[in-house]
């Protein structure tokens, strides 16, 4: 029990970072993001081939996390006008090409084997406890990341970000570059989704093409939508309820008397479904009233 729960805690730490990258560029900018498991994907990868090619962990992960960044250049250059469902469809096209990149090209990653035997940092030293150690890893690194997205909502640059997410051509219209704060937006919330890419190899010591499907970023808008637009905390907890959700299923299972895994899982994939669509209708309806 306390080893599925220290699991929780990581995966929940994980989904949180991932989250607040698309808290950033959703809920402070206003870019519609459906493709953040690509940034994800692209740490995960990035940090797991340099891993095991002996690159020390702290310096694997600055690696995903400057690959991820610049694919979220890459993306908010190609879309400099897209908005709303348009960047949405874009960025969700997106990720499936990178998905199927990883799964046909083995000279990336290893094609639809994935990458196996990927090192931990400091297992030898903490090998008694180490899901414990990596659990408060992974949690300290959501805390930084969760004080510098408070720092930025808070600073000059986050009311910036909320002028272009309400009106971009008002900032435009006083000098400033709506594309350079969109571009450097996007990096930023890519380059926390390769964070947690990077722990999320470390943690189970093996990735593959599957694992990085958009029902991830699904999970992800399901964290960030559930919060107040905009809202740190608020991503964290609804990261906290989906991961809960995601993995606490996985262990109800075993007392509950009917439906086999394969059932449970769909089950859960309906509750989600379900969740999004309240969200969103209830957010329409804010915005039909007000």
């Amino acid at each position: 029990m306390l080893d599925f729960l220290i699991a929780i805690v990581t995966f929940t730490a994980i989904y949180a970072v991932v989250s607040l990258g698309l808290n950033l560029q959703w809920g402070q900018a206003g870019l519609v993001n459906l493709g953040q498991v690509a940034f994800f994907a692209a740490g995960a990868y990035t940090a797991a081939i340099l891993a095991r090619a002996g690159t020390p962990f702290p310096l694997a992960v600055l690696a995903g996390m400057v690959v991820a960044a610049l694919l979220g250049a890459l993306v908010a250059l190609i879309t400099p006008r897209l908005r709303e469902d348009y960047l949405a469809i874009v960025t969700l096209g997106f990720a499936e090409l990178v998905r199927l990149i990883l799964l046909n090209e083995k000279e990336i990653g290893n094609g639809p084997s994935g990458i196996n035997a990927i090192p931990q940092p400091l297992h030898e030293l903490f090998s008694a406890n180490y899901p414990l150690f990596f659990a408060f890893l992974t949690v300290a690194a959501l805390i930084v990341v969760y004080l510098f997205n408070e720092r930025l909502r808070r600073a000059p640059l986050g009311r910036l970000l909320r002028a272009i997410r309400e009106d971009e051509s008002v900032v435009a219209s006083i000098g400033k570059s709506v594309l350079a704060f969109k571009v450097e937006t996007f990096s930023l919330g890519a380059a926390m989704a390769g964070i947690a890419g990077a722990f999320y190899a470390a943690y189970l010591t093996f990735i593959a093409p599957e694992m990085f499907t958009a029902s991830v970023s699904i999970y992800v808008l399901v964290a960030v939508l559930i919060a107040a637009r905009g809202s740190n905390i608020g991503t964290v907890l609804g990261a906290v309820f989906v991961s809960v959700l995601l993995e606490g299923t996985d262990f109800i299972k075993d007392y509950i008397p009917f439906g086999t895994g394969v059932q449970i899982a769909a089950v859960r994939i309906i509750i989600m479904g379900v969740i999004l669509m309240l969200v969103v209708l209830a957010r329409y309806r804010k915005v039909v009233e007000g």
